[in-house]
């Protein structure tokens, strides 16, 4: 087998080996011929030079390595399989010129190369410990530890033992902006009338809520109506037809809302840490226990469980090797709706109307992406009449109520992550800093409840480069 230029190891190896030779008298103990550790990898060969005559060379196990002379003061080792053994030297008198251990294991020094060309900018070493590669040194984000854990796989399989240190983590500012358009028509036109004959024999009750109430005394019916609240107009008229005396009511209301929120949260988290943020509130829900508790009639004890509603984010930021953005982001927007309520044994429970979303993505510092499309339309239509006279054409209008409702909902969201690193103490502007306490003169005699100051002049946005800090 050619022999290779000596590798870095085995030069150290030399080295120590001269060291002990020209140092060590023969009665000097054996830490004193120890040369250190020899590292070769598996199915390579290592160079070991002296500078005496080496007359004989053994090895502790002939399994693991193997060595065969070269010139009277080199000789040549080879890793034959994984394992830990020891090389002995000897002079030509019998006499220990040098003690190694020799260590086979994967090939260190080509990783180390891989390492240098794959991940560059990392300092990670690797040496070999038993039939194991261990990884030892500092990289600046998760992503390089990843990496080389798979690199390292391909040279010692599943025996690797990651000792890398990951240095201080990337901070990510998320920026968010909720925007909420809501619309909504509705009309609502009743009518509604009682009738009643001169002799008393004919009577009618005609429109929402009609109604026939026994009388408490007499136990005749008493025709009646449901009450007209919440309208915004209402007319009556009193005519007669003949014997037939009519007390005829028109009510009428036209509704238009508009209404647009807009909330811009903003958070920072360390990269791969999840961070979360709430603008709303809580409403109580109550919960039955299980179990009978409490009186002796049986009932279930309630408890009371808060659920939170509003504008909510949560986001899980993971800054990659090439300072892109593995972005998890979670936005929720929500809301107490009256008409999803239900009453149980009395109690009320409200609705909640939820839009959520959840998406992972890839930006850049200063990208912005839209979560849009999130459309809501909602159309009703009520409509009560009397049958048959409901349905005749124009006068028909009479003999029915009808309700009309209409609502639109957009919901626009849009997120901006940042790169940031924190901010000297004189950097932060506060609100208060503009406004002083007030005299006691300018409180009297000018009615000046607060001293502002000058308006400072507004502040260049912040440039952010390339390292994610901002100046």
């Amino acid at each position: 087998m050619p022999v290779g230029k000596p590798t870095r190891s085995a030069m150290i190896a030399a080295a120590l080996l001269s060291v002990s030779l020209s140092a060590a008298p023969a009665s000097a103990q054996m830490d004193s011929i120890h040369a250190g550790i020899l590292d070769v990898p598996l199915n390579k060969s290592q160079v070991v030079t002296a500078d005496r005559p080496i007359a004989r060379a053994m090895v502790g196990n002939a399994e693991i390595a193997d060595v065969m002379p070269l010139t009277d003061r080199s000789i040549y080792v080879l890793g034959k399989s994984m394992g830990t053994t020891s090389l002995t030297l000897y002079d030509s008198g019998g006499r220990v010129l040098s003690v190694m251990d020799v260590a086979i294991g994967p090939d260190v020094r080509s990783f180390e190369a891989q390492v240098s060309r794959l991940i560059p900018g990392q300092s990670i070493d690797a040496t070999i410990s038993g039939d194991s590669m261990v990884l030892t040194g500092l990289v600046t984000d998760p992503g390089a530890v990843d990496k080389a854990m798979r690199l390292a796989k391909t040279y010692a399989g599943e025996k690797v033992v990651n000792m890398l240190s990951v240095g201080s983590s990337q901070q990510v500012m998320l920026e968010v902006r909720f925007a909420e358009v809501k619309r909504s028509v509705g009309e609502d036109i009743g009518v509604s009338s009682f009738s009643a004959s001169n002799g008393g024999t004919f009577g009618s009750a005609i429109g929402r809520g009609a109604q026939l109430t026994p009388d408490a005394d007499t136990g005749e019916g008493i025709l009646g109506l449901t009450a007209i609240t919440n309208s915004f107009g209402v007319f009556r008229k009193s005519f007669s037809i003949g014997d037939l005396n009519i007390d005829a009511v028109l009510d009428a209301m036209e509704t238009k809302g508009f209404a647009k929120t807009l909330a811009e949260p903003t958070l920072v988290a360390l990269s791969g840490e999840k961070a979360s943020f709430l603008a709303g509130g809580e409403f109580p829900v109550p919960v039955a226990q299980s179990g009978n508790a409490g009186s002796g009639n049986g009932a279930q004890a309630l408890t009371v469980e808060f659920k939170p509603f509003g504008v909510s984010l949560g986001f899980t930021p993971t800054v990659l090797a090439d300072r892109t953005i593995n972005l998890r982001v979670e936005p929720e927007v929500s809301s107490i709706d009256p008409a999803a309520s239900v009453t149980l044994n009395g109690i009320t429970i409200p609705g909640v109307q939820t839009r959520r979303a959840s998406t992972v993505l890839e930006l850049r510092d200063g990208e912005s992406f839209a979560i849009a499309g999130l459309l809501q339309q909602d159309f009703k239509t009520n409509v009560s009449q009397l049958p048959l006279l409901g349905n005749l054409p124009i006068l028909g209008a009479l003999f029915r109520s009808t309700e009309f409702q209409k609502g639109e909902t957009e919901l626009l969201i849009v997120v901006t992550p940042h790169l940031v690193a924190p901010i000297k103490p004189e950097q932060v502007k506060l609100p208060t800093d503009r406004v002083e306490d007030p005299t006691a003169a300018g409180t009297v005699l000018l009615g000046e409840s607060y001293d502002p100051k000058p308006m400072a002049p507004a502040t260049q946005p912040a440039q952010s480069t390339g390292d994610g800090y901002e100046y």
